[in-house]
């Protein structure tokens, strides 16, 4: 007998299904598995509502394909030693217990950093900062706020160029390590934000300006990631994130809702973008990275925040 074959699209898909399960266990291969990495980009003291009104395409995007929120939140002092602290420790400052920009009296020996928790429970993953703050990676004013114990560390200083032209050598380095290394987890410090601010007030054409160029370094290391050769095969984190927001006059250390009030993006694979329950904290960075790299937080490190945005975790 001849039959006319139907065409059954969904009978069709069962059988490719079926099929490419039949090779992988004929062959007695799993299917391979994406290496997860983290990118985490700092911007120093950006005020969410002139990130709304800037022209950020490159923010916009990640946004769209994963997690984010103008609606998070940082604790007075609102200045860069204690919100860089609250967020590269994952504790508040009674934890780590810097206060202002002078780092001396830190508890980094109780309270690390996530990257040197990463080499702890995990030494085989890479672990690199690119910091032109030198408190963030070297002993000046009593740092570094991450320790020594990471794989890699590019650490200078943004004052001596001035942070226009740091910030452009720190993601040309990092893209470096992005195109030459294999890093898990990648930090890269953008400061001149900050500096913008301060000189020109948080209102000003040229403070929305720097944050949309620090929009184009963002579009730089995103375009690095994505051009690795490996790519296909990771599940990257992208998360971006700020130490603080500031005044109108481009000040900040207070209690105002314009200082404590930050932005929190994450993007990826596994990211999800539903809303969590709970207000998102600066201290919920490093517990999220943590988390994708498949690293349980210990009781004994006490961090403050938790895992957000990720799609497979309740």
């Amino acid at each position: 007998r001849w039959f006319m074959p139907i065409h059954n699209p969904k009978a069709t898909s069962l059988v490719r299904v079926l099929t490419a399960v039949w090779i992988v266990l004929s062959s007695g291969c799993a299917p391979e598995v994406p290496s997860k990495k983290v990118l985490l980009i700092g911007i120093d003291g950006v005020r969410t509502d002139i990130l709304a009104s800037a022209n950020t395409p490159n923010i916009d995007k990640l946004a769209e394909n994963g997690f984010f929120t103008d609606n998070a939140w940082t604790r007075p002092p609102t200045v860069s030693g204690p919100g860089w602290s609250n967020m590269l420790t994952g504790v508040w400052p009674d934890k780590h217990l810097v206060e202002g920009n002078d780092f001396s009296g830190n508890n980094y020996r109780s309270y690390s950093d996530f990257l040197t928790l990463i080499e702890q429970a995990e030494p085989s993953l890479e672990t690199v900062a690119v910091v032109n703050w030198l408190p963030l990676g070297g002993e000046d004013s009593g740092g570094p706020v991450i320790s020594d114990a990471i794989d890699t560390m590019i650490a200078f200083d943004g004052y001596e160029t001035g942070y226009t032209l740091a910030d452009e050598r720190g993601v040309a380095l990092a893209v470096e390590q992005l195109t030459e290394s294999d890093p898990d987890l990648l930090f890269v410090y953008l400061g001149n934000t900050d500096m913008v601010g301060h000189e020109f007030g948080s209102l000003s054409e040229e403070y929305r300006l720097e944050v949309e160029n620090a929009d184009r370094l963002v579009g730089v290391l995103v375009d690095a990631v994505r051009g690795r050769p490996s790519f296909s095969g990771e599940d990257w984190l992208i998360l971006i994130s700020t130490d603080h927001g500031r005044r109108d006059d481009g000040g900040h250390g207070g209690d105002s809702e314009e200082e404590r009030r930050i932005f929190f993006l994450a993007s990826g694979p596994s990211v999800t973008g539903l809303e969590p329950e709970d207000k998102v904290q600066i201290v919920d960075v490093a517990p999220t990275a943590l988390a994708h790299l498949g690293i349980a937080v210990e009781d004994r490190w006490k961090l403050d925040g938790r895992v957000v945005g990720l799609s497979t975790v309740d």
